[in-house]
C-alpha cells in the first residue's frame, strides 16, 4: 500500500509539473506580444467586468458623486478645462456582508463577547476528547482556518486599503471584523450540524453542505432553494480558491521577492513554478497533512511578523496616539481623494472580508473537520479567527504603514500592495524587508494549502452528484489549482486583486442567505449549550 501511495503521489506531481507548462507558455506568448496586449483589456479584466455586472451592482445607482481630485486635494480637470467627477459605488455584496454581521451578532445575543474566554479554553484543549467524531483537533481546525485568513490579506490587503481608502479604512476594517465574528460563529456551528462523513472516513462540510442539507431538512419549497444555493456556493468557492487563495498569494509573493532581491519581472514565472512544486507536494496529503503543516507554520509565521511589527511600533511608541487619532478621524473624512465617507467605508469592509473571510463561509470547511460532538463549541472556536486576523494582525500592519509615513509616499505606485508594506518595514531597519519577504512566503504557502482544501471540498460536493465520483476525481482539482499558481505570478496585481475580490466576496450571497434561514435552528443549539456551560454541567476534560 505504501509503495502504491508513493507511486500515486509521484504521478500526481508529474501531472502538476506538466500542467505548469501551460501558464509558462502563456507568459512567453504574452511577452512576445506585449505591444498588442497592452492596447486592450486582459482576459482576466474582461472576466472581472462581467462578474461585477451581476453581483456587485451599485446599490446607490450612481447617486453618490464626488469631485475628482489628486493626492494634494486639487481638482482634476478634463481637456475642456471643466472639473471632473467620479461615482462612488456601494456594491450589493459589500453591504450584504456588514448587514449580515450586524444581524448575526444581535441574533445570537453577542455570544462573541460572552463566549470569548470560553473560546480560549476550548482552543487550549481543555474540552478535547479523542473519541469525538472528526479528523483534527479544535486547535488544528483553527490554525487551518487561520492559515487561509492570516496571510497576504493582512500584509498586502491592508496596504491596498490604506492606499485607496486612506488610514480611515482601517477603522472600518476593525468594525467589520467585530461584527464578522458573529458571522463566523454561525457558519462554524452550521458546518458541524450538517457535515458529511465520507466513505474513506474524511469529513466534508461547509456552506454548500449546510445550505443544502439544512434547507432539505425543512422540506417543501426549501429543498430546491437549498440545492441551488449549495451548487452556487460550491462553484464560487472553487473560483475563490483559485483567485484569492492562489493567484493573489503567489502574485504578491513574486512582487515581494522581486522588490527585495531585485529579481527581474520576467522571472516571476520561475517563482511561481517553485511555489507550485512545493504546494503540489503538500496538498496531495489532504486535510490531515495540511492541518499538521499549518499547526507548525502558522504560529511560526505569526511570531515572526508580529515580532517585527511590535519592534517598529515600540520604537515609535510616542507616535502611536497620533496614528490612532488619524485612523479614527479619517474614517469619517470627506476627503475626495479616498472617495469620501462612503468610499472609505466600502474599502474597509471589502478588505476586511478579503482578509478574515467572515461571512464567506470558507473557514467553516476546515472547522467541519474538527473532533467534537458539540457544534456550538466549534462556533465558539471559529469566531476568534476575525479577532486574531483583523483586530490584531491587520491593525499592527496598518500602524506600521502609517507610523513610518510610507502610506503617504507619492513615490509608491497605487495598488502597490506588498511593496508599500515592505517599504514601511525597510524604512526602520534596512534588512527588515528580508524578514518580511520570508514571512510573506510562509503566509502565502499556508494560505494556498488551506484554500486548495476549501476548493476541493466544493469540487467533491459538485461531483458527488454524478455517481459519487467527487473523492475519486479530487486530484483533478488539485492539479488545476497548482497549475494556476504560475498564472497568478505572471498577471498584473490590479487584475488579480479584482478577480480575487469578486470571486471571494461572491461566496457571501449563498452563505449569508442560507445562514439567515437556518439561524433559528442555530439559536436553539446556542441556548442549550450555553445553559449547560453556565450551570456547571459542562466540565473541562483537563
Amino acid at each position: 500500500m505504501e509503495s502504491n501511495g508513493l507511486s500515486f503521489r509521484v504521478k500526481s506531481i508529474i501531472f502538476v509539473l506538466v500542467l505548469c507548462v501551460i501558464p509558462c507558455l502563456t507568459f512567453i506568448w504574452a511577452d512576445a506580444n506585449q505591444g498588442e496586449v497592452n492596447t486592450e483589456k486582459t482576459l482576466l479584466a474582461r472576466v472581472n467586468a462581467e462578474i461585477k455586472k451581476v453581483l456587485f451592482f451599485d446599490m446607490a445607482f450612481g447617486s453618490i458623486e464626488i469631485d475628482n481630485v489628486d493626492r494634494d486635494g486639487s481638482l482634476v480637470y478634463d481637456e475642456l478645462g471643466k472639473p471632473t467627477k467620479r461615482d462612488i459605488d456601494i456594491p450589493f455584496l459589500v453591504m450584504l456582508l456588514i448587514l449580515g454581521g450586524i444581524f448575526f451578532t444581535f441574533w445570537y445575543r453577542w455570544i462573541t463577547i460572552r463566549g470569548f474566554k470560553h473560546s480560549i479554553d476550548v482552543i487550549r484543549g481543555k474540552y478535547d476528547r479523542p473519541e469525538d467524531t472528526g479528523e483534527i483537533s479544535h486547535f488544528r481546525a483553527l490554525t487551518s482556518a487561520l492559515s487561509a485568513t492570516v496571510g497576504l490579506g493582512n500584509i498586502a490587503g491592508v496596504a491596498v486599503a490604506i492606499q485607496l481608502g486612506g488610514p480611515g479604512a482601517v477603522f472600518w476594517m476593525i468594525i467589520a471584523a467585530v461584527f464578522g465574528m458573529g458571522e463566523k460563529f454561525c457558519t462554524c456551528v452550521l458546518s458541524q450540524l450538517y457535515r458529511k462523513v465520507n466513505s474513506d472516513g474524511s469529513i466534508s462540510g461547509g456552506a454548500m453542505y449546510y445550505v443544502d442539507l439544512g434547507l432539505k431538512q425543512m422540506g417543501g419549497s426549501w429543498v430546491p432553494i437549498g440545492k441551488i444555493l449549495g451548487v452556487m456556493y460550491a462553484v464560487m468557492i472553487m473560483g475563490g480558491a483559485i483567485g484569492g487563495g492562489n493567484m493573489f498569494q503567489v502574485n504578491q509573493t513574486a512582487e515581494a521577492f522581486r522588490g527585495t532581491f531585485h529579481i527581474p519581472e520576467s522571472y516571476n514565472w520561475l517563482i511561481g513554478a517553485i511555489m507550485a512544486i512545493v504546494v503540489g507536494v503538500v496538498v496531495i496529503g489532504g486535510i490531515k497533512r495540511i492541518g499538521a503543516a499549518t499547526a507548525r507554520v502558522v504560529p511560526t509565521m505569526c511570531g515572526i511578523y508580529v515580532t517585527a511589527s511590535l519592534f517598529i511600533i515600540l520604537t515609535n511608541i510616542t507616535r502611536v496616539p497620533e496614528t490612532i487619532g488619524l485612523i479614527f478621524t479619517m474614517a469619517f473624512s470627506q476627503n475626495a481623494f479616498y472617495g469620501g465617507l462612503f468610499g472609505v467605508l466600502v474599502m474597509g469592509i471589502r478588505r476586511a472580508a478579503f482578509s478574515n473571510e467572515a461571512g464567506l463561509g470558507s473557514a467553516a470547511i476546515a472547522h467541519a473537520a474538527a473532533k467534537t460532538d458539540e457544534p456550538v463549541r466549534e462556533g465558539i472556536v471559529g469566531m476568534i479567527g476575525p479577532f486574531i486576523d483583523t483586530v490584531i494582525v491587520c491593525t499592527m500592519t496598518a500602524i506600521v504603514v502609517i507610523i513610518t509615513g510610507a502610506w503617504n509616499d507619492p513615490s509608491v505606485p497605487a495598488e502597490a500592495g506588498v511593496l508599500l508594506t515592505t517599504k514601511a518595514f525597510g524604512s526602520v531597519i534596512g534588512w527588515f524587508p528580508i524578514i518580511l519577504t520570508i514571512s510573506i512566503a510562509l503566509f502565502a504557502f499556508s494560505t494556498m494549502l488551506s484554500w486548495c482544501y476549501y476548493g476541493e471540498r466544493g469540487w467533491v460536493y459538485l461531483l458527488d452528484h454524478f455517481n459519487g465520483v467527487g473523492l475519486k476525481t479530487v486530484i483533478v482539482f488539485r492539479i488545476v489549482f497548482v497549475g494556476f499558481i504560475i498564472f497568478g505570478a505572471i498577471n498584473k496585481l490590479e487584475d488579480v486583486i479584482d478577480f480575487s475580490d469578486m470571486l471571494i466576496l461572491s461566496m457571501a450571497f449563498p452563505n449569508i442567505v442560507g445562514s439567515i434561514i437556518l439561524a433559528p435552528r442555530v439559536l436553539e443549539k446556542v441556548r442549550d449549550y450555553w445553559g449547560r456551560y453556565t450551570s456547571g454541567e459542562m466540565k473541562p476534560i483537563r
